[in-house]
């Protein structure tokens, strides 16, 4: 490219160093490879953190956001634009963006201004439903997309309906390394005079080391002076979930296969510069991972382009890569054919020294500034398809498709209000109120909203959600009574139960957050409790007369079916609820008076949500039909001329035949209907809904008969209602975590309103 014709400024995004991942390497040297075959263009990083705390950026580094949080996404696209940045090369895995299959990029790309050039490190041949409609989403708001086999072009044509004029081939960059003898570098690691095996990477179960050392044994008896080297650290997100366990039975497997001196492991995350001198003293590189479809390798290009002769299995890029005898393929889960693959090399030297010459010669193509020239060709063709289709600025601007901010996660009143037991039932002002003791509602409600942060944008530190969870959970499996069957339900601030039995109610909502930890928590000690915990105490519901405990039921065994679908006794309690319900709307509602009972109470919306969960998903058109009519009748006696939300008040409720209540308007009323409505949208794709959704949320932030806002964002918590005149000031657990939960739902909402095509559960 010509000095004259070079952008001034091009954005890289993805993972970025020192963050240990594939992308992360990858985003890095494609920026500084550009950057370096490009001086006349300002290449910046725009990268996402998968850890609150993010990574000591280098000043390639200009922006960041963050994996789970949504309006980060935006901020991004804002930046971007503000920059006059002339193009964007994003790196695509589905695992490190937010989002279901990693939908909220799809915001980012939906703002940006300029050429989008997507890298798709993966192409999926049996795409989930959610991952299609993701990669459609990439594919429709990109300029260029680029794979690095043409397995993957053909993917994309056959499994995505993508014209081959929009995809570049572009293999994936490595280092240029010379090509030498192994013998040169081997002193350095005290392997001189032995046969190098290696195998580097994140170390993960996908792997396939496993297989490497079931060969080994057969290996060593032909040749004795080999030896395997295993670098690399193990994945960080399996040090999250299971530390190091997964390293030890390897170390175990080697010891038990009588391999000690044969294998070495270099537990560390090493620099381009220390991978180069491993390369060096390789002799034969091993890929033995387990799984077809891999389109990209970095770890196999790194080697191949060395000219290193490669054993591996045919996932996609192997298959492609070493093709024409630059390596040997071998079976997947097939020690034998490994081993017989590595003695013909050891064996042959001149079979040995013609593949590495093949795969040298290849790799030329693959150095780093080959491929840096390839891409900016890319973001050419993106500019001139832009002049040709240019895309308007600002068009996708207007409220419609740019969702009103969220209020932030600011959980400190929710900290306040809980201690080693659980958490308060009710405060004064903003101070925990000690003389109202405990109770199971609120800790059912405090759990699933704990259980369900992680997902969402603006979560906390994981650590501390368990340590919430773990403690709300601790207080509902304690209120469970064996003797009775049945869940207690308050408890002074002396731990003393107060009751032995607690309503239908607080048992339907323990229920209900044991079938959310079932099946959603990301503990999996959390997740058998609860399991136990909801199997012991599901057999009350079948005597349960309330219609508000039957519909918290019907929400919590919805969930634990998921988890375990085939459950019997959970299947004949949703059977036997619904019908209750079913039969409460047949013997109730009439044309003027669309509802279960003869009386609209409180969080009433539960009854509509819980009939149109189970109408949407069982399938069952009579329970989806009374859903869907009961909700249309309470939004419509819940808005008022001026259009806002008007919950049915506390201080009467609304009796048939009766006058309806304006006030005492409770948060849990607000909470309960922005669920339905978007159950309700789930099942008619009406976005009618989603609106509705809105209307009942604003109510919490002053869009209400008072003008005011109950949310408190100097505390982070939620004021307990709304009187005729005033606010009642205390911020109880209730009031706060209806809040929180609506919170919550609105932010599953926003991810609708940025894709509205793709189905989330």
């Amino acid at each position: 490219m010509s000095p004259s014709k070079a952008p001034k400024r091009l954005a890289f995004i993805g993972g970025y160093e020192p963050r240990r991942c594939g992308i992360a390497t990858f985003t890095h040297d494609l920026c500084e490879a550009v950057s370096t075959e490009q001086p006349l263009t300002e290449c910046y990083a725009c990268a996402v953190n998968d850890t609150p705390a993010g990574y000591d950026y280098s000043k390639r580094v200009r922006w960041q956001f963050e994996q789970k949080d949504l309006k980060s996404y935006r901020k991004a696209a804002d930046a971007l634009n503000f920059d006059n940045v002339e193009g964007v090369f994003l790196q695509h895995e589905f695992g490190i963006y937010g989002g279901p299959a990693g939908s909220h990029i799809l915001a980012l790309l939906k703002e940006v201004r300029m050429p989008v050039i997507t890298t798709l490190h993966t192409v999926l041949k049996d795409p989930s439903l959610t991952q299609y409609q993701v990669v459609k989403g990439l594919v429709e708001r990109s300029d260029r997309l680029v794979v690095m086999a043409n397995k993957g072009a053909q993917l994309l044509r056959d499994v995505y309906g993508v014209s081959s004029k929009k995809i570049d081939v572009i293999p994936h960059g490595i280092p240029d390394i010379p090509f030498a003898d192994s013998e040169n570098s081997k002193a350095q690691f005290g392997v001189e005079g032995r046969q190098v095996l290696f195998t580097f990477g994140l170390l993960g179960p996908g792997k396939g080391i496993e297989q490497v050392l079931k060969a080994l044994p057969a290996i060593t008896k032909r040749h004795p002076k080999v030896v395997y080297l295993i670098v690399g650290a193990t994945h960080p997100h399996l040090i999250a979930e299971e530390g190091e366990s997964y390293r030890f039975s390897l170390k175990r497997m080697v010891e038990d296969l009588g391999l000690k001196k044969h294998v070495i492991f270099y537990n560390q995350f090493v620099s381009i510069d220390d991978l180069k001198e491993f390369i060096g003293a390789t002799d034969i590189y091993l890929t033995p991972y387990l799984n077809e479809a891999q389109i990209t390798s970095g770890t196999l290009a790194y080697v191949f382009g060395a000219g290193k002769a490669v054993v591996s299995t045919p996932y996609w890029h192997a298959h492609e890569l070493l093709a024409e005898d630059r390596g040997i393929l071998v079976p997947f889960n097939d020690p034998p054919a490994i081993a017989a693959a590595v003695c013909t090399y050891l064996e042959n030297p001149e079979r040995f020294n013609q593949t590495r010459r093949a795969a040298y010669d290849l790799g030329r193509d693959m150095i780093w500034p080959a491929v840096a020239d390839q891409y900016m060709q890319s973001f050419e063709r993106a500019k001139a398809d832009r002049i040709i289709n240019p895309r308007a600025a600002f068009a996708d601007w207007t409220l419609d498709s740019r969702p009103y901010a969220l209020p932030p996660l600011k959980l400190d009143h929710l900290e306040h209000m809980s201690d080693g037991t659980g958490i308060f039932q009710h405060a004064v002002f903003d101070v925990p109120n000690y003389h109202e003791g405990y109770c199971v509602d609120d800790n059912a409600r405090a759990f699933i909203l704990f259980t369900l942060l992680p997902g969402l944008g603006e979560q906390p530190a994981e650590k501390k959600c368990h340590h919430f969870a773990s403690n709300y959970l601790a207080f509902i499996v304690a209120a469970f009574n064996p003797d009775k069957g049945r869940f207690r339900n308050f408890m002074s601030h002396g731990r003393q139960w107060l009751d032995a039995v607690g309503s239908e109610d607080s048992h339907g909502r323990a229920l209900w957050a044991m079938g959310v930890g079932t099946h959603r928590s990301n503990w999996e000690g959390h997740s058998q409790l609860c399991r136990q915990t909801f199997e012991q105490s599901l057999s009350a519901v079948h005597a349960f007369t309330s219609p508000r405990a039957w519909a918290f039921s019907l929400l919590g065994i919805y969930d634990y079916l998921q988890a375990f679908p085939d459950n019997n006794e959970a299947l004949e309690a949703s059977q036997a609820l619904t019908q209750k319900l079913t039969d409460a709307w047949e013997k109730c509602s009439s044309n003027d008076w669309l509802w279960f009972e003869k009386s609209v109470t409180y969080e009433n919306a539960r009854l509509c949500q819980a009939m149109l969960l189970i109408g949407r998903t069982t399938p069952n058109q009579a329970a989806l039909d009374s859903g869907l009519q009961s909700l249309r009748w309470l939004v419509y006696l819940q808005k008022t001329d001026a259009g806002h939300y008007r919950p049915i008040g506390s201080n009467g409720f609304y009796k048939k035949g009766g006058t309806r209540a304006a006030f005492d308007q409770q948060p849990v009323e607000a909470q309960a209907m922005v669920s339905a409505c978007l159950e309700a949208f789930r099942a008619t794709q009406d976005a009618a809904w989603l609106d509705e959704a809105k209307r009942a949320f604003e109510w919490f932030l002053g869009r209400n008969d008072l003008g005011l806002s109950l949310y408190d964002s100097k505390t982070g918590g939620c004021r307990d209602g709304l009187h005729p005149d005033r606010m009642n000031q205390n911020q109880g657990a209730e009031s706060s975590l209806g809040f929180y939960l609506a919170l919550a739902d609105m932010d599953y909402a926003e991810q609708l309103l940025t894709h509205p095509t793709l189905t989330l559960s």
